[in-house]
């Protein structure tokens, strides 16, 4: 790993690294392909079927493989080279791109809505492999000190595509069409992959005795069952990732049917978090000490619900967007401290392992929570379909911040890399397991 020169634990000094800025480089083009994609194959969805329910099926297959893979995924990024991770997940994009822009070019009448769910279900694959790979290699470049430092700017990379991605799309589907927009993407997506190549990521893959992927996950499972902190994060990721973020999938209708813009100002809608949350990861990425990580977390979860439930009901567009901003700003607190919190609770070895997991309980709630909006939306309106998930979200948040520490707390890293043998010994009283049996 190369040094770090400079003040301790600021954002300045974590820009310093080069080998953090090819990482952050990369997830920055990665999110504007990503989101450009979903702009895109969304609208083309809602131009073949006019249909709220499929419109959500769209959110439904991008998450769907997050719990299918994700544990697997997260061994992988524990026991694999993380940079050919990244750039296998990235290969598979590009190939898609390809396939899915042969069709369009071939004949535009061919396409069907199974094939934008076939393409976003890869896509999401491709999220799966790549989230545990490239944040657990984040925490090798920059250390414990600068983590929340280098995860706001990961958020911040993130938001900048989320921003960029749909407002490019946009502009490019009113001026050049869905095949236009998708060659632009293909290309987005190819310049990424050339830019992986430069990606250099301190070598660790996990301890020298490999254990069983079934074993491993049980493990990383049974750890994360015994700490009160990640059974609380976890639990409000299930309840936000099925209640809340799904309503991001429906702001295209929304802008269509309610607002009645044009693809451009939708675009610039669906944007419009992205701002809100590019200056909440700023502010953070400028802190020092922070201590009450969960504190962020919980504070974030509140905003997002909160503003997600009044945006709905603006009938002025400017406003909508200033709503949907300043949930942004409040996201932000929730994307950064849900991974700090996660790999500061974790052994060294087992960060990947339960960055897997983290995006399994990602997974869990949001093909759920994407479907339920869409039909409910389909019988009732948008408006109230996500309202009501809203409300719901706040009062299944009681919970978490009444049993477990999480907001009350100051968190700290794991002080010892434990090995995973003694945390399978810690957790076996909960886990009874005959030597003969143990490595199935």
């Amino acid at each position: 790993m190369r040094p770090f020169s400079g003040a301790k634990g600021t954002i300045w000094t974590v820009l310093q690294n080069p080998d953090f800025r090819s990482i952050w480089y990369v997830g920055s083009l990665g999110e504007v392909g990503r989101r450009m994609e979903l702009l895109v194959l969304s609208w083309l969805i809602l131009q073949l079927t006019d249909s709220y329910f499929q419109l959500g099926l769209v959110f439904a297959f991008n998450n769907l493989p997050r719990p299918m893979v994700s544990l697997y995924t997260g061994y992988i990024a524990d026991r694999f080279p993380r940079a050919k991770v990244l750039m296998a997940g990235q290969v598979l994009n590009v190939l898609t791109a390809v396939v899915l822009l042969a069709v369009m070019a071939y004949d535009f009448d061919l396409i069907k809505p199974w094939h934008v769910f076939g393409a976003v279900f890869v896509q999401g694959i491709t999220k799966s492999i790549e989230d545990p790979s490239r944040r657990t290699a984040i925490f090798d470049i920059v250390g414990q000190q600068r983590l929340v430092n280098a995860l706001s700017l990961d958020v911040i990379s993130n938001n900048l595509g989320k921003m960029a991605g749909p407002i490019v799309a946009g502009i490019l589907l009113d001026v050049s069409g869905f095949i236009g927009a998708y060659s632009c993407l293909l290309a987005v997506h190819l310049a990424n992959l050339a830019l992986m190549t430069r990606l250099r990521i301190p070598d660790y893959q996990g301890p020298a005795r490999v254990e069983p992927v079934v074993r491993s996950m049980r493990v990383a499972i049974s750890y994360a069952w015994g700490s009160p902190v990640l059974v609380g994060l976890f639990y409000i990721t299930i309840v936000m990732n099925t209640l809340a973020f799904p309503f991001q999938q429906f702001i295209p209708a929304i802008g269509r049917d309610h607002l009645e813009v044009g693809v451009v100002l939708v675009g610039l809608l669906v944007a419009a978090d992205g701002f809100g949350q590019l200056a909440g990861a700023g502010i953070m990425a400028l802190t020092r000490d922070l201590r009450f990580h969960g504190r962020v977390f919980v504070l974030g979860c509140v905003g997002v619900l909160v503003f997600g439930m009044i945006f709905v009901w603006s009938p002025w567009y400017s406003l909508t967007f200033g709503l949907l901003t300043v949930g942004g700003v409040a996201q932000s607190g929730f994307a950064t401290m849900q991974s700090a919190i996660t790999m500061l609770s974790t052994p060294h070895d087992m960060r990947g392992r339960m960055m897997g997991l983290l995006s399994v309980f990602i997974g869990v709630g949001t093909p759920v929570g994407a479907t339920e909006i869409g039909l409910v939306a389909s019988t009732v309106s948008i408006q109230w379909a996500i309202s009501l998930n809203m409300f719901a979200g706040l009062v299944l948040l009681i919970p978490a911040i009444i049993l477990t520490p999480l907001a009350w707390k100051p968190l700290t890293q794991v002080e010892s890399d434990t090995d995973s043998d003694d945390i399978a010994a810690k957790t076996a009283i909960r886990e009874p397991r005959s030597p003969e049996l143990g490595d199935n």
